[in-house]
């Protein structure tokens, strides 16, 4: 059982900042990461792994892969490839996830799968969990008074948790700082 490594916890208020997220945590990963991604439907999930591809300077748009189920961007610059999944369409483990190789990828690729929570934790004992939820109660613009900003359906809030060793000092509490 993996243990974990570090977390981060991050408030999100626009598209644009989920993609600068996304850019920022880059750097910080490396070829044979697992990231797992959970959220709602239309939480920012492809619109984070958007902004990892740019950070590790990928090739081609990244695009949500729901109907293909996953896509892979090749390097521009030498570092890792990057897969992107989408296991929204697959109910079984990874047992139905192996058609896809994931297992032959991952050593020589960052590999994001959205909706992998329960489905792909077994490919690696370090992973990153990316949790992006909305803004609600005391945590949403305006607070517990009640008074909203316009923008609410874009605050989110964001956990990056790092599993396994290669976490543990991976720099993930600098993803606080914006």
């Amino acid at each position: 059982m993996s243990t974990t490594g570090a977390i981060a916890h991050v408030t999100v208020k626009s598209p644009e900042q989920m993609q600068k997220l996304g850019r920022r945590l880059a750097p910080l990963l490396r070829p044979g990461d697992l990231v797992l991604l959970t959220g709602e439907l239309g939480a920012g999930k492809t619109t984070l792994t958007r902004g990892l591809g740019e950070g590790l300077g990928v090739r081609g748009a990244v695009t949500s892969p729901t109907f293909v189920i996953a896509r892979v961007h090749p390097t521009l610059t030498g570092g890792p490839a990057l897969v992107h999944v989408d296991a929204y369409r697959l109910g079984g483990g990874l047992d139905e996830m192996e058609d896809l190789d994931l297992d032959v990828s991952l050593p020589e690729s960052v590999v994001v799968v959205e909706w992998g929570d329960g489905k792909v934790e077994e490919l690696s004992e370090d992973r990153l969990h990316v949790v992006i939820g909305r803004a609600v109660g005391a945590e949403a613009p305006g607070g517990a008074d009640g008074l909203v900003a316009d923008d609410v359906d874009d605050v989110r809030e964001v956990t990056v948790t790092g599993l396994g060793a290669r976490w543990a000092d991976a720099g993930l509490p600098a993803l606080e700082t914006c």
